[in-house]
């Protein structure tokens, strides 16, 4: 079967929001989807900007402190420091009287119990990066039946701006899908990064947490241990002199 097109000139241009209108009704839909990744993408970016702390100067602090035997100064630290490592810290100082191993196995459970923090919103913000183009293609999908519906009413003589409906819908969806999903994408996988670096720290300052609390605290024990002895063996020896 035949048919002829015929030409409409336009001289009026479209504004942002006229065009996003021709898109049809998943245009709303893609809209919402991209809401919904922002408002995950900047949740996460201010939670791992909170979270993420020099871990290098924290545990410097905290072996100063813990050399001196003060306790209570290092808790106090780890209170007023934000972030998984600065809990982690502090769990352990709370358990060092705990054995290594114990100690050790305490704080990689607790490790492992902050991945799903970190980790939240990330799996919204990738589903929203895979699903944009699947949600625009649907939109192209529909402008596409738009324009044969169009075709089989009209007949052999059909308008252009009949087919140019569904054209408009279709290419607007699809370019609404592709510009949400590249930046979630790219959001996605530098959120990933953070994460990752925040793990890593969580992972070497227990270790060095350990090395800490097994070895510089018992020396400081040590030391001061024998500082009493010391000050009793002068004690005993003035007053055997006095005698």
């Amino acid at each position: 079967m035949e048919f002829y097109i015929l030409a409409v000139e336009s001289t009026d241009a479209l504004t942002a929001w006229e065009l996003l209108r021709q898109g049809g009704p998943m245009v709303w839909v893609l809209l919402l989807v991209s809401a919904f990744g922002i408002t995950a993408f900047l949740e996460r970016l201010l939670y791992y900007h909170r979270a993420q702390i020099n871990a290098s100067e924290f545990m410097a602090g905290v072996r100063t402190v813990l050399k001196n035997d003060n306790v209570v100064e290092a808790v106090a630290i780890c209170d007023a420091t934000p972030g998984p490592v600065a809990r982690m810290a502090k769990l352990g100082i709370l358990n060092r009287e705990q054995s290594h191993d114990r100690l050790r196995e305490l704080l990689d459970d607790n490790s492992r119990a902050e991945v799903p923090r970190l980790e939240k919103r990330l799996n919204m913000l990738g589903t929203i990066a895979q699903i944009a183009p699947l949600l625009g293609l649907l939109g192209t999908v529909l402008g596409f039946i738009q324009i044969f519906q169009g075709v089989w009413r009209e007949g052999n003589w059909v308008l252009a701006n009949v087919l140019a409906g569904g054209i408009w819908q279709g290419l607007i969806c699809m370019a609404l899908g592709l510009a949400i999903a590249i930046p979630s994408t790219i959001a996605f996988n530098y959120l990933v990064g953070r994460k990752d670096d925040i793990a890593l720290d969580i992972e070497k300052s227990n270790a060095e947490l350990l090395n800490i609390l097994a070895f510089e605290l018992a020396l400081s024990k040590i030391d001061s241990g024998s500082k009493v002895n010391q000050e009793s063996e002068t004690v005993n020896g003035q007053s055997s002199i006095e005698q």
